[in-house]
């Protein structure tokens, strides 16, 4: 895969030399949406950022955007269907996705009016918006997570399969393989879904799989504390009530897993009792429990709900609020229609919402840049040492940020019933949607 550092550079680093009063950063990762389905309705009415209302098919018809449910619909969105979409960069190539065919109403071409989302769209609104961020690569969740915290996939093309073992999740205590890229280039072949710690223990067989550091790693280096929000906690797998396990990733390091760093795990819900007693660690991960992902067979409305409990706790302690920067978006495309081309070495674009007191009220950042940028703000903000070339590179998404403005204000967010039709499919559909949450696809 092309270094996605070599696409995405040549921004400057607006903080990286500044003084903040930025203490905290919060990186809200939720499922499987592309830009265009999330924010192109809002982009278009709003005439400020890069979004449309329509799009092509293969054959090169036009193809309106259609009013998305509030059920996510299933629709293929691993590593082949990424690049069936994208089509050596026409973007026409949706209608040829499992899920998205004429027979289900080319049902990935669709998008949300802002009322839909109400809370991300106030976010949207009141702040800054990137209409140029990638994903790292064009994996689907379970690799995407992995990037999130270590700037690089660590050669894993694959999502994990399971064997004669049975574990939980998709980490080093799963049991599972995945498929592997050595890095001379030669064919990928099934390894262990665990990266090692530095002694090389982790995975439950041998494996070439390098040891790579992790952001926990440099910030507990420089003195700071971070907390992973997701799932319920540790050893939450399979599908007993709906965990996200697999979508977390620090099972997946082995450092993380089988050291003191597991502390910092801790079930997704318990980030809204920790912001609203302002007592916020430097870095938050969240990651939300498939009931409120907005992944695919999921309520849109439930995961925009999740997001206003966040913002909402947050901005409980007005000191909290005032030193916190929130970063939204999405994991991978879902896979819904986006009509910009990806560079060479990343994945389809993503929503991306910035939040915060310093955030520029009403901004479009139209700086390119990937979730490597999300990693790249954390180092910069708190002196860290980057993790690799792809997140030294990228963009820090500095020009959303103004630290010399009055702080701004948190708006308010709203809680929206779930309609009844979505809650009666979920319902009468638990198989599928439990196939849907594994994300393996």
């Amino acid at each position: 895969m092309v270094a996605a550092a070599a696409c995405l550079t040549g921004a400057t680093q607006a903080h990286a030399a500044t003084r903040t009063p930025i203490k905290h950063v919060v990186i809200i990762f939720q499922e499987n949406h592309s830009f265009d389905n999330v924010l192109g309705k809002l982009c278009v009415l709003d005439t400020r950022c890069d979004g449309v209302t329509s799009g092509f098919l293969h054959d090169g018809t036009p193809m309106p955007l259609q009013q998305a449910t509030d059920l996510v619909p299933e629709v293929g969105h691993g590593t082949d269907a990424q690049e069936l979409a994208i089509n050596s960069g026409a973007m026409n190539g949706y209608d040829l996705l499992s899920g998205c065919r004429v027979e289900q109403s080319y049902r990935c071409y669709s998008q949300f009016d802002p009322e839909q989302i109400p809370n991300l769209a106030t976010l949207a609104r009141s702040f800054a918006i990137s209409d140029r961020t990638f994903e790292n690569s064009r994996l689907a969740s379970w690799a995407s997570h992995i990037g999130l915290l270590a700037s690089t996939s660590d050669g894993f093309i694959g999502s994990p399969v399971k064997g004669t073992t049975h574990g939980v999740g998709g980490g080093c205590d799963s049991f599972k393989d995945a498929l592997w890229q050595p890095p001379d280039g030669s064919d990928p072949f099934f390894v262990p879904t665990c990266i090692p710690d530095q002694t090389g223990f982790g995975p439950y067989r041998d494996s070439p799989v390098p040891y790579v550091p992790t952001i926990m790693d440099r910030i507990e280096a420089a003195g700071k504390r971070w907390g992973l929000y997701a799932a319920q906690g540790p050893h939450t797998g399979g599908h007993t009530g709906g965990t996200g396990y697999i979508w977390t990733a620090c099972p997946v390091f082995a450092e993380c897993l089988y050291s003191d760093q597991i502390q910092n795990f801790v079930p997704a819900s318990r980030f809204i009792t920790i912001a609203n007693k302002g007592k916020l660690p430097n870095v938050s991960f969240v990651v939300p429990t498939p009931p409120i992902s907005q992944h695919n067979t999921r309520s849109m409305i439930a995961g925009d709900n999740w997001i206003g409990d966040i913002v909402t706790a947050i901005a409980s302690d007005p000191a909290q609020w005032n030193s916190t920067t929130i970063f939204i978006t999405y994991d991978d495309c879902g896979c819904f229609y986006d009509h910009v081309a990806p560079p060479a070495g990343v994945g389809i674009r993503e929503p991306m919402v910035i939040a915060g007191p310093y955030v520029k009220a009403g901004y479009t950042d139209s700086m390119p840049t990937s979730f490597n940028g999300m990693l790249a703000y954390i180092e910069h903000i708190f002196k860290l040492p980057p993790l690799g070339t792809d997140d030294a590179a990228a963009y820090d998404f500095g020009n959303s940020f103004d630290y010399t403005q009055a702080p701004l204000p948190p708006p308010t967010m709203v809680t929206t019933p779930v309609p009844t039709a979505t809650l009666r499919w979920i319902q009468n559909h638990p198989n599928l949607v439990a196939e849907a949450d594994d994300d393996l696809t």
